[in-house]
């Protein structure tokens, strides 16, 4: 008998879509649990594709006990509005495994979860909503998660699926690496477009500075990162597919609110507080809370 904990996930977007269906592929389907109900979920990858019977549960009074392990991937401005279902699949014995943008994801997710041990993790796959609400996988699944106790729960909850687990004594660093992509991919959202604008000399230029300043931050809070990361990330760019989006940029699109802070506005906030100057990030950081939240 297998003493794995019974799984729930909260959020079936394109992120939680994947981690669903990587699990119900090997036969540990979690409690499916969103804002909004679905008969199934649908993961195209390269091979195929998995479909995940639902329901998709809107209600968290339908989750009638606390999980042992429950996946967090709705986005971190949706965290507040999920207090409901935290509240009701979290207790002091739950694993939470936050698969969310960000170095903050603690911070955020601990006054919601009873107690509960939250797990940051560091997601490294492109996955991105299909118009039909199903999800297209863009590249092999991978998470990185601290080298904590706690985290080998989720590491043999997803072995045997096609999602590698890697643990990390160094996740800090790791973690700040991801931040800095995902900081960059923000110009995508002023711009309106996508992976291939980054072919332009101009914003090879600009994402440059911007990531030079988001690694004197990075640095600054304790991350060993090298020099030759700022280029290692805008050579990812230029490798990308040039129709390659990234969520801000589909949630600019949609008239959603935008994971602005936990992005980008996290690199000003820092260097403020350490005496960094972030010229870019100045600059920058008020135009997406303005896309996101407005006036106008």
């Amino acid at each position: 008998m297998s003493d794995r904990p019974a799984t729930a996930l909260l959020g079936p977007g394109a992120i939680g879509t994947t981690i669903a269906a990587v699990l119900h592929e090997v036969n540990r389907t979690p409690l499916l649990c969103g804002r909004t109900a679905h008969p199934q979920l649908i993961l195209h990858h390269d091979d195929g594709e998995i479909v995940v019977p639902g329901p998709v549960l809107n209600n968290p009074s339908a989750a009638d006990r606390p999980f042992g392990l429950v996946f967090v991937a709705v986005k971190t401005t949706q965290v507040a509005d999920s207090a409901d279902w935290l509240a009701a699949l979290c207790d002091e014995n739950t694993i939470v495994c936050a698969l969310q943008n960000g170095v903050e994801q603690k911070t955020l997710l601990e006054p919601y979860v009873n107690g509960a041990t939250v797990v940051p993790s560091v997601v490294w796959f492109p996955a991105q909503r299909e118009p039909d609400a199903s999800v297209r996988l863009r590249a092999k699944p991978r998470l990185t998660l601290p080298d904590v106790p706690q985290a080998k729960r989720i590491a043999d909850a997803l072995s045997g699926t096609r999602c590698a687990v890697e643990l990390s004594s160094d996740f800090l660093s790791i973690a700040w690496r991801k931040l800095l992509q995902n900081a960059v991919a923000g110009l995508m959202v002023l711009a309106n477009r996508r992976a291939g604008m980054f072919s332009r000399g101009d914003i090879t230029q600009l994402a440059l500075a911007y990531l030079h300043e988001c690694l004197t931050v990075a640095r600054a809070e304790g991350a060993v990162l090298s020099d030759s990361v700022a280029q290692e990330i805008v050579d990812g760019f230029h490798r990308a597919p040039a129709d390659l989006g990234t969520s801000i940029l589909a949630d600019r699109q949609a008239n959603r609110p935008l994971e602005w802070d936990i992005r980008n506005g996290v690199v000003q906030r820092s260097g403020h507080a350490k005496g960094i100057p972030t010229p870019v990030s100045d600059i920058l950081v008020p135009l997406l809370a303005a896309g996101s939240e407005g006036p106008g």
